[in-house]
């Protein structure tokens, strides 16, 4: 593989997730009633991070959980013979909350899929949004997200890697090439 480009650095990225949190404090008429709910891997520091961000512009704690897809996603057997299985962990009820669901990358849209389904199984929320950092387009289902943080047209020869403090030791986004 070969690096084609950063696409955000942590100045950028950092100012990506704050355009996010404005923009759903604005569609929800503020916090009331929110949730955000991180998908495994990524999706759970984004998510902290617009909690974080929330907080510092609304003064209230949002509620916080995270959310593992394994068991829900359609190609678990094409993933590994003893997939990773992680801890779900939502510490409120769904009911009647408006949950933002967060990952790091919008793709064919199976992941969000899995998600919803795996949400719907914990509770009935209110209703479901979607907040990605990165949309690269591709779909395959009839889904998309209602915050992003930038869109990305790629080619499927391409990937996106989203790197993040917590789990990589630096913020960034790049472009990779997969076929030489």
């Amino acid at each position: 593989m070969e690096l084609k480009a950063l696409i955000l650095n942590a100045d950028e990225l950092r100012r990506a997730l704050t355009r996010i949190a404005h923009e759903i404090l604005e569609r929800n008429k503020g916090s009331q009633g929110l949730a955000l709910v991180g998908i495994h891997t990524r999706g759970i520091p984004l998510a902290e991070r617009l909690a974080a961000k929330l907080r510092e512009l609304e003064g209230v704690e949002i509620p916080l959980g995270r959310l593992d897809i394994t068991l829900y996603r359609d190609d678990l057997s094409e993933i590994a013979h003893q997939p990773i299985i992680r801890e779900t962990q939502l510490g409120f009820d769904l009911q009647g909350c408006r949950v933002i669901l967060v990952d790091d990358v919008l793709y064919t849209g199976r992941t969000v899929r899995a998600a919803l389904d795996a949400l719907i199984d914990l509770g009935r929320p209110q209703s479901i949004q979607f907040a990605a950092l990165i949309d690269r387009g591709h779909r395959e289902l009839p889904i998309r997200a209602d915050y992003v943080g930038k869109n990305l047209p790629t080619s499927r020869s391409e990937l996106v890697k989203v790197k993040l403090l917590e789990t990589d030791g630096l913020d960034a986004v790049e472009l990779w090439e997969t076929q030489p």
